[in-house]
């Protein structure tokens, strides 16, 4: 089925784009939600009528969104999240996060534009953020432990434990072969006694 978008839907496509859908994704969603109409032949001259008489609105905000990229060119996000002593992540970081971290450095940018894999360990990983459908800007996120200092400790408290069981092991080890030629010897002078 061919609909005509009313509006941008990331992953399927931007306003006015034909795109093929399944029928019921179509008829079910897009269509009574008002995000896109049937692509008939009629629709489709009133589309490209249309096209012609916006083409100098679309440059100005093709321009606008390129000013905003270029905003938001060289910004890098560090966002802190809590961490389980592997490495993961309690929940993850996605999209909202990212929007509320470019929030608070002063550029105010909808979530819902923002498309990102959650990330779900600590790491580097990419944001992109689509102010149009050629203007598409990627920001490294860097997911980072907020409770590094606590991980350090467990991880050193944990080492110590281990090392401390391994010593008890050794020293349990070395009492073994002590106490092995002991019996040994208690064993011969039984038998010398004896003989």
């Amino acid at each position: 089925m061919e609909i005509i978008l009313k509006e941008d839907i990331i992953g399927l496509g931007y306003k006015n784009d034909i795109v093929n859908v399944k029928s019921g994704y179509g008829r079910n969603y897009l269509i009574p939600q008002g995000k896109g109409v049937i692509a008939s032949p009629m629709a489709k001259k009133i589309l490209a009528e249309n096209l012609k008489q916006q083409a100098h609105k679309l440059a100005a905000i093709k321009a606008d969104a390129e000013k905003k990229g270029e905003a938001l060119k060289d910004v890098a996000l560090t966002i802190a999240a809590k961490v389980s002593t592997t490495g993961q992540l309690y929940g993850s970081v996605g999209a909202n996060q990212v929007a509320e971290e470019l929030k608070k450095l002063g550029k105010e940018v909808d979530r819902k534009i923002i498309t990102m894999k959650d990330a779900k360990t600590i790491g580097d990983f990419v944001a992109l953020v689509h102010f149009h459908k050629e203007v598409v800007v990627e920001i490294p996120v860097k997911v980072v432990a907020e409770n590094a200092a606590e991980l350090k400790a467990a991880a050193e408290e944990e080492a110590a434990i281990k090392a401390a069981a391994e010593a008890k092991a050794a020293a349990a080890a070395e009492e073994e072969v002590e106490e092995a030629p002991a019996e040994e010897a208690a064993a011969e002078e039984e038998a010398a006694t004896e003989a």
